[in-house]
């Protein structure tokens, strides 16, 4: 949404996020669970940023230093407000009003910090269908009603009040069109109906859902916006966030295959909020995308794969291998079974093969460890291929060091470097061996014992063996 579908002059945002959030069970505030890589919150103002508030009050009160380190530290435009007593929705926006100059005029938009599924498009419209009334309210009609405040409406439809389900009369319970508590008020007739607010309810607390009828009652308009029930749906507690969680990955889905990626089986695909997709990557089943990982066109990711926080180039390949804040070069192969660790770099055309591990280690243009190896701390040239079973002994107990490899290196099979130490370009390292000390360019490393073979040992120390009979069975 550009900012000129907003109509109003939005003087500021209003995230009510005080909330103690007891049905969580949690020490984490249930405004900083996560849903799809972003806490719920993160969600809520990603939906409202492109309105361009002129200011953005976060009310905190239970658990208010978790959330206030969160909002302030990831958004530098954000206030934390701090509601030190929680007395009801109304008293939390008075609270955040105070922060605004007395000269502030336009629209104020009020939005919970627990609804993730809270869209852009329902702010934009329902910030333009508040022009020419004092407020307009966010609604939904939903077949199980149960929490939600209706919305009681005149014989000519016309909004008139908001009913909170505790206090609502059994006719009143049968309305479908519920609050989704989310509004945008004009600040001047805001402020004057929250100076009239009392606390004659059923929990004895300031609601903001009585501004409403105030406003009604001095004769103003109210206007309503009426969106799909799943946008305005609100998380209490775990079974919700999951609730929410399903909702909001199958949305992510559906974005990223129209937006021309192949998702082979979107009932096994995970895809955070936080993670770019070029066109023509195709996700094979079972494939976990998160954290600010990005694949880039013409890439294959699966089956079986986990990407967290994973650059992946142009025409790369990834299957049934576990990656972790790595780089994937352009036209580079990783698996199957491979663990990329944070760090990796793999170059063009660069190969982590099976069963291969490597951490913080640099693969150039070319470089192949295929398979059954360990590479830590270490730079490898362009060309090289480290055999079968190796190891870059990186750890002796208290620091870790670095292993060197040039350009165009052959490591033979089972072979330790031990480090530091570097292997020039072009040189061999013989099978089997322990090197642990610098082999220069275009030599041979050679860090074994010399094998001798004792004659008929088998004959003399298992004689009447299996063994023994097949050696003298010719």
């Amino acid at each position: 949404m550009s900012k000129d579908l907003v109509t109003n002059d939005l003087a500021a945002l209003v995230v009510l996020a005080a909330g103690q959030g007891t049905r969580m069970r949690s020490a984490t505030p249930k405004v900083l669970h996560s849903v799809l890589g972003l806490p719920l919150i993160d969600h809520v103002l990603s939906a409202a940023a492109p309105t361009n508030p002129n200011s953005t009050l976060v009310v905190v009160g239970h658990q208010r230093e978790q959330v206030e380190a969160h909002v302030t530290s990831k958004y530098s435009h954000a206030q934390a407000v701090v509601q030190d007593q929680q007395n009801g929705t109304g008293h939390a926006v008075s609270v955040a009003l105070e922060n605004l100059p007395d000269t502030t005029v336009g629209s104020v938009l009020v939005v919970a910090g627990d609804t993730p599924l809270l869209t852009t498009t329902d702010i934009a419209e329902l910030i333009s269908s508040s022009t020419g009334a004092a407020a307009a309210v966010l609604t939904a009609h939903l077949g199980n009603a149960d929490g939600y405040g209706r919305i009681v409406r005149s014989a000519n439809g016309d909004v008139e009040k908001i009913v909170e389900h505790r206090d609502a009369s059994d006719a009143e319970l049968a309305i479908t069109e519920v609050n989704s508590g989310v509004y945008c008020f004009d600040l001047a007739l805001l402020r004057s109906a929250l100076s009239q607010l009392g606390t004659n309810n059923s929990q004895g607390e300031m609601y903001l859902t009585d501004v409403i009828e105030i406003l009604r009652r001095d004769g103003q308009a109210i206007h309503a916006h009426v969106t799909s029930a799943e946008n305005i749906l609100g998380v209490n507690d775990r079974k919700q966030l999951a609730q929410v969680g399903k909702i909001l990955r199958h949305r992510i889905l559906d974005k990223w295959m129209l937006a021309g990626v192949t998702i082979q089986d979107p009932e096994s695909t995970w895809i955070e909020s936080t993670v770019c997709i070029d066109e023509d990557v195709t996700l094979l089943p079972n494939v976990r995308l998160t954290g600010e990982t990005s694949v880039q066109s013409g890439a294959v990711i699966g089956p079986d794969c986990s990407l967290e926080n994973t650059r992946v180039l142009e025409n790369a390949t990834v299957i049934k291998s576990t990656t972790n804040g790595a780089v994937i070069g352009e036209n580079a192969t990783v698996g199957p079974y491979a663990y990329l660790r944070p760090g990796t770099v793999l170059g063009t055309g660069a190969k982590a093969g099976g069963f291969v591990e490597i951490k913080n280690a640099q693969l150039g243009d070319g470089a192949k460890v295929p398979h059954l190896s360990y590479v830590g701390d270490a730079v490898i040239g362009e060309g090289s291929n480290i055999g079968a079973a190796t190891i870059f002994v990186n750890y002796d107990g208290i620091t870790k060091h670095q292993t060197i490899v040039g350009k165009h290196v052959r490591i033979g099979s089972d072979t330790m470097l031990v480090a530091p130490v570097t292997i020039g370009d072009g040189a061999y390292t013989a099978a089997g061996s322990v090197i642990t000390e610098d082999v220069p360019a275009g030599a041979m490393g050679v860090g074994r014992a010399r094998q001798r073979n004792i004659l008929d040992w088998v004959l003399r120390r298992r004689p009447g063996s299996d063994s023994a009979k097949a050696a003298v069975a010719d």
